[in-house]
């Protein structure tokens, strides 16, 4: 690397974050402005601009109360879901140096979704707090089966992956039998749709407690950023420079998980998205985790919010689950990478 060109680099980086800020507040103005019926972009600004006492403007309360109560909030939700799934995907691509890991092909979304579905059927506790700890022990749960299967072995990152669909099939099965045999029809009706991904119940409560979440553990993931820098060179080298390999991991599979499991508590299962960011960001920061772990969460979060309006627009008069949207981009991307990991004859 030239000295001009380093020289350059905190440049370049400044005018990329800028500018992914800048698209992110225009998506999210757009996904504020669409819905059963169109609301104008300047409207949702004076709307919000009002809120927060910057304005005065004379507008309709119903157009200001649908901005604020309704849309606004879903769209920043939407936002912060793709901010955390993002990070998750780079931890756990980084941990297990394996470029298809992300919590959904793992299973832990899956494990998450069973233990939410166990506190909403069974009736276990009561709560957003005990919706998202019950997410939380199943994620885990989903991290010690995968963990375990995956210990012991020499066949790479595809052992890993394998371990992963054994571990979503067990807690897909698990989530389906609770359903069948607690649930009513109209619960179980409930419960497959949530486990596809939708955005359409959350309000300011859920985006504070996300806000929370995923702020906390990003610098929680920045201060490790360093050690994360090192596992890419494998476990033993990372021990070598002094690094405790045992409690990073658990740290860091604590932080997943915890992001994990409360965005499925509240969202439901959506797939795919730390699988595509993490690639995507580190195309334009480079693998260096100290800038590539706030990188994931901002292109996670534009991501997230287009995929949002486009599960919106796509059939008039419909919305579709978001699960179904990250799919349709995630499923070629995986394919993708699956090719170009195939041994070469």
């Amino acid at each position: 690397m030239t000295e001009e060109t380093f020289r350059g680099e905190p440049l370049r980086l400044a005018l990329l974050s800028l500018s992914a800020l800048c698209v992110l507040a225009f998506a999210v103005a757009v996904a504020t402005a669409i819905g059963d019926y169109d609301i104008p972009l300047r409207t949702v600004f004076l709307s919000i601009t009002n809120k927060l006492g910057l304005s005065s403007a004379p507008l309709s309360r119903i157009e200001e109360s649908v901005v604020w109560n309704l849309r606004l909030s879903r769209a920043l939700v939407a936002a912060l879901c793709g901010a955390g799934l993002a990070i998750c995907g780079a931890i756990l691509q980084s941990l297990l140096r394996n470029p298809l890991a992300e919590p959904f092909v793992l299973g832990v979304s899956a494990g998450a979704s069973t233990g939410a579905v166990a506190v909403i059927i069974l009736g276990i506790g009561a709560g957003m707090v005990s919706l998202s700890l019950g997410a939380f022990v199943g994620a885990f749960a989903a991290f010690g089966f995968v963990a375990l299967l995956s210990s012991g072995t020499t066949t790479g990152p595809s052992h890993t992956i394998l371990a992963g669909v054994a571990a979503s099939q067990l807690f897909n099965a698990l989530t389906a039998y609770i359903v069948t045999t607690s649930g009513n029809a109209q619960q179980a009706r409930d419960v497959m749709f949530w486990l596809l991904g939708s955005f359409g119940g959350v309000r300011w409560p859920e985006f504070q407690l996300l806000l929370v979440v995923v702020v906390a553990c990003l610098l929680v993931c920045i201060l490790y950023a360093r050690t994360l820098d090192a596992f890419t060179f494998g476990d033993e080298e990372a021990a070598s420079l002094g690094i405790s390999v045992a409690k990073v991991r658990l740290v860091l599979f604590g932080v997943t998980a915890l992001m994990t499991a409360t965005i499925v508590s509240m969202v439901g299962t959506i797939g795919f998205v730390g699988l595509v960011v993490p690639h995507a960001a580190r195309f334009l920061v480079g693998p260096t985790h100290l800038k590539l772990l706030p990188a994931c969460a901002l292109v996670g979060a534009v991501f997230m919010v287009l995929a949002d309006i486009a599960s919106r627009v796509a059939v008039p008069q419909q919305t579709l689950p978001i699960g179904v949207v990250t799919a349709l981009v995630g499923v070629p991307f995986f394919a993708l990478l699956l090719y170009r990991a195939r041994p070469q004859s």
